[in-house]
C-alpha cells in the first residue's frame, strides 16, 4: 500500500481524498496557493506546501512545483483529484518518470481518451455506437460550412481536446457557421492549448448518462452502474442521480457492458467514467471518457457502499479489484446537488467573499462533501464549486424529498450560493416525473426563476414561517426588558391571537394564529386551511427555523431585511411583507416610488479580472453590445452595454482586478 500521498488539488475534492487517507492511515501532503493559505484542505492534511501565487497557472497547474513538492515531502504517490492536472497525460508521465506513482490511468490511455477523435475511433473499434459526424478535424470556416451542409443542421462544433463544456457551439443554421466556428476554436485554444475542431450531428433533447467503471492492472474490468446527469447549465452538471429513471433493465445492461468493452479495448486501469448520449428513441451513443474521479462519484459510493478513492489507491498500488461484477450490490436511489458560489439572481455570475456563517445539513441518509468552513475566502481564481449534498433513499421520491429537506437546512452566509436554485430544480413537477433532458433548464426556467408558479402548499408554509417570526418579534419588543423574552418558549405566558395579511410578490395570504410563547404549540389558519405548528425552543434572532407542521418537520432560512422577511424554503426565496389588517388597508393609499434610475455608466456585475476591452473612447455603442470581457472562476463573460450611447471614458485597463459595482465605462448620449 502507498504510504504517503501528495494531493495535487484543492477545495472539496482535496478534503474528500484526505478523508480516505486518514481512514487508511496514509500520510497526506496538501498543496496550496497563496490565496488558499488558510483553506480547509491545507489545515486538515498532515502537512502542507505552498506552491505559488493565486493564479492556477502559477500554482495548481504548475507541474514542476507539484512534483518537487511531492519529492521533497517524501511522498510515494500523487493523487490529482479532478480538474487541473488530473487528465494531463504529460503530467502523469512526468510523475512516473520522477519515480512516483500516479493515482490514475496510464499516461498513454489518458492521451488516447482525452482526444475526442481518437476516443471515437476506439469506440467504433470496440463496437460502441458514436454520434454521426465528421471524423477528422476541420481546418477552416469554408471546410466547416461544406461539412455542415453534408451532415445537416442542427450540428455541434466540438474541441478535439475539450471537456467540461468548453469549446462547444450548437449551430442551427448556415448563417451561424462562421461565427460559431471562430468562437469555438478561440475558446478551445485558450482552454486546452489546442484549437482543433470537429463536427458531429447535434441530437436534440438527449439525456446524458454515464457509467462508472473500475479496472485493474490484471485485466479485470467491472462497472458500478450508471448515473443520470442530464440536469445541466452551460454543459455543467447541477443535479445527478442513480440509477437513471430513463433506462430499462435491458438498456442499462447494454450501456454498462459497452462501457466495460470500451475500457478493455483502451487498456484502461483505475477508476474511470464512460459518458453516453441517450436519445428519445432509446439509442445511446458514446460521448467521451473521463479518465479520473468524477465530481459526482459520491452518488455511486452511497449506493454501493464502496470508497472510490480507496479503490483508486489500491489499484494504483498494483492490487487486484477486491470484487467481481456479481459482487456489486446497488441499493436504493441516490441524488446529488452541486452547490456553487454564484449569484443565481444575476444570471449565475460568480460570487466571492468570506463565509461568515456556515451550517451543514445532517441526517442518516445525507452526506455533504465540502471544502469550506466559517472564515473560508472564496476568490476569483478557481472553480465556483463549494460543496455537494448527497441523499440516499429506498426510492427515487424518498431520495428527492430528503435532498430538498437537506438543502432547506443548508446555511451559508457571506457568499451567495445556488442552494435555493438546486432545491427549485428538485421541486419542479417535470423533475418529479423524471421527464427531462439536457434542455430541462431552458424549458422550465428563465434564468434562476421557474416558469411554473411555486407549489401552493409550499408558499403557505413559508407564509406561516414569516407570520410566526413577525408575531414573536413584536412580542419580544414589548418584553425586551426581560432577557427571557429573547427566547421563544421561555418567556412568561402570553396567550396570543392575531390576524395578518402576508404578501409575497403577487401572492397574498390571510393568516390567523392562536398560541402562547410558553406552549410551543400553535394553531394557524392560512387562507381558510388549518395547520398545527410546533416550535422547538430557539433563539428568536437565529437565521434558521425548524417547525413541525401537521406532524412533518420543515426547515426554513430567515433573513430580516427590514421591514421585510426573506424566507427560503424548498426552492422558494421571497421577500414577505407581514401586515396587520389596518396596515394592509393603508398600503393601498401609499404612493408608489419610481425606482427607475437613469444609467450613464457600465458597472461591474461581478468580481474578476479585465481580460479585454472591446471598445475605445468615442465609439458609439448599442444596448446589449459586449464592451468588456471579464474572467472570474475560470469563466470568461462579456459585459454588455446598458444603453445606446457614446463611450466618453474607459475607467479600467486589461489585467486590472475589479469588484462588483466598480465603474468600468462612462457614456454620453
Amino acid at each position: 500500500m502507498i504510504n504517503k500521498i501528495l494531493i495535487a488539488n484543492r477545495g472539496e475534492i482535496a478534503v474528500r481524498i484526505l478523508r480516505t487517507c486518514k481512514r487508511l492511515n496514509i500520510a497526506s501532503v496538501a498543496v496550496y496557493s497563496e490565496a488558499d493559505r488558510h483553506s480547509l484542505h491545507a489545515q486538515l492534511a498532515d502537512s502542507a506546501v505552498c506552491i505559488g501565487a493565486p493564479s492556477a497557472r502559477e500554482s495548481y497547474l504548475n507541474q514542476d512545483k507539484m512534483i518537487e513538492a511531492a519529492l521533497n515531502s517524501g511522498c510515494s504517490a500523487i493523487h490529482p483529484g479532478y480538474g487541473f492536472l488530473s487528465e494531463n497525460a504529460e503530467f502523469a508521465r512526468r510523475v512516473i518518470s520522477a519515480g512516483l506513482i500516479f493515482i490514475g490511468p496510464p499516461p498513454d490511455v489518458i492521451a488516447l481518451m482525452g482526444d475526442k477523435l481518437s476516443a471515437k475511433e476506439l469506440s467504433i473499434s470496440a463496437g460502441v455506437q458514436v454520434i454521426p459526424g465528421h471524423m477528422e478535424t476541420v481546418a477552416n470556416e469554408e471546410l466547416a460550412f461544406t461539412i455542415a451542409e453534408t451532415i445537416g443542421y442542427p450540428l455541434l462544433f466540438k474541441a478535439a481536446a475539450g471537456g467540461g463544456g468548453k469549446g462547444m457551439r450548437i449551430v442551427w443554421q448556415a448563417g451561424e457557421v462562421e461565427t460559431a466556428f471562430g468562437a469555438c476554436r478561440q475558446e478551445a485554444r485558450k482552454a486546452f492549448g489546442d484549437g482543433r475542431i470537429f463536427i458531429e450531428r447535434f441530437i436534440e433533447k438527449p439525456r446524458h448518462i454515464e457509467v462508472q467503471i473500475l479496472a485493474d492492472a490484471q485485466g479485470n474490468v467491472i462497472h458500478l452502474g450508471e448515473r443520470e446527469c442530464s440536469i445541466q447549465r452551460r454543459h455543467q452538471k447541477i443535479i445527478e442521480e442513480s440509477p437513471s429513471p430513463a433506462l430499462s433493465p435491458e438498456s442499462r445492461s447494454a450501456m454498462c457492458q459497452a462501457a466495460c468493452n470500451l475500457a478493455r479495448k483502451a487498456g484502461y486501469i483505475n477508476v474511470g467514467t464512460v459518458e453516453f448520449i441517450y436519445d428519445t428513441y432509446g439509442s445511446f451513443y458514446f460521448l467521451e471518457m473521463n479518465t479520473r474521479l468524477q465530481v459526482e462519484h459520491p452518488v455511486t459510493e452511497v449506493l454501493t457502499a464502496l470508497d472510490m478513492v480507496e479503490l483508486q489507491i489500491r489499484i494504483a498500488s498494483g492490487e487486484s479489484l477486491p470484487l467481481k461484477q456479481q459482487d456489486v450490490q446497488i441499493k436504493g436511489w441516490a441524488m446529488e446537488a452541486r452547490i456553487c458560489a454564484e449569484d443565481q439572481q444575476r444570471n449565475f455570475l460568480p460570487a466571492t467573499g468570506m463565509i461568515t456563517r456556515y451550517a451543514e445539513p445532517r441526517g442518516p441518509n445525507i452526506r455533504v462533501d465540502s471544502g469550506i468552513q466559517i472564515g473560508s475566502r472564496i476568490g476569483i481564481h478557481y472553480d465556483s464549486l463549494l460543496a455537494k449534498v448527497i441523499s440516499h433513499g429506498t426510492t427515487r421520491e424518498e431520495a428527492r424529498l430528503s435532498l430538498i429537506e437537506a438543502l432547506n437546512g443548508y446555511h451559508i452566509e457571506g457568499v451567495l450560493s445556488t442552494i435555493d436554485f438546486a432545491a427549485s430544480v428538485l421541486c419542479q413537477p417535470a423533475f418529479d416525473r423524471a421527464d427531462f433532458s439536457t434542455n430541462f433548464l431552458e424549458e422550465h426556467f428563465e434564468g434562476a426563476r421557474p416558469k411554473t408558479p411555486p407549489d401552493a402548499e409550499h408558499l403557505s408554509l413559508t407564509a406561516i414561517a414569516s407570520a410566526l417570526i413577525y408575531h414573536i418579534r413584536n412580542i419580544a419588543v414589548r418584553e425586551s426588558a426581560r432577557p427571557a423574552g429573547r427566547y421563544l418558549g421561555l418567556a412568561r405566558p402570553e396567550h396570543a391571537s392575531a390576524r395578518y395579511k402576508v404578501r409575497a410578490e403577487d401572492d397574498y395570504f390571510d393568516v390567523r394564529l392562536w398560541g402562547a410563547l410558553t406552549d410551543s404549540f400553535w394553531k394557524f389558519q392560512v387562507n381558510g386551511r388549518n395547520y398545527d405548528v410546533e416550535t422547538p425552543p430557539f433563539e428568536l434572532y437565529r437565521r434558521r427555523l425548524k417547525l413541525k407542521i401537521n406532524g412533518q418537520i420543515h426547515r426554513f432560512r430567515i433573513a430580516v431585511e427590514s421591514p421585510y422577511l426573506r424566507v427560503a424554503f424548498s426552492g422558494i426565496t421571497r421577500l414577505f411583507d407581514v401586515m396587520t389588517p389596518r396596515e394592509y388597508f393603508l398600503m393601498h393609499y401609499m404612493p408608489r416610488r419610481n425606482t427607475k434610475i437613469p444609467q450613464n455608466t457600465l458597472a461591474c456585475p461581478m468580481p474578476g479580472m479585465v481580460v479585454n476591452i472591446l471598445v475605445s473612447r468615442g465609439d458609439r455603442v448599442f444596448l446589449g453590445q459586449n464592451l468588456i470581457i471579464l474572467e472570474s472562476m475560470k469563466m470568461e463573460s462579456g459585459v454588455p452595454s446598458p444603453m445606446d450611447g457614446v463611450v466618453s471614458d474607459i475607467c479600467v485597463t486589461a489585467g486590472q482586478a475589479v469588484e462588483v459595482g466598480d465603474v468600468l465605462i462612462k457614456f454620453t448620449t
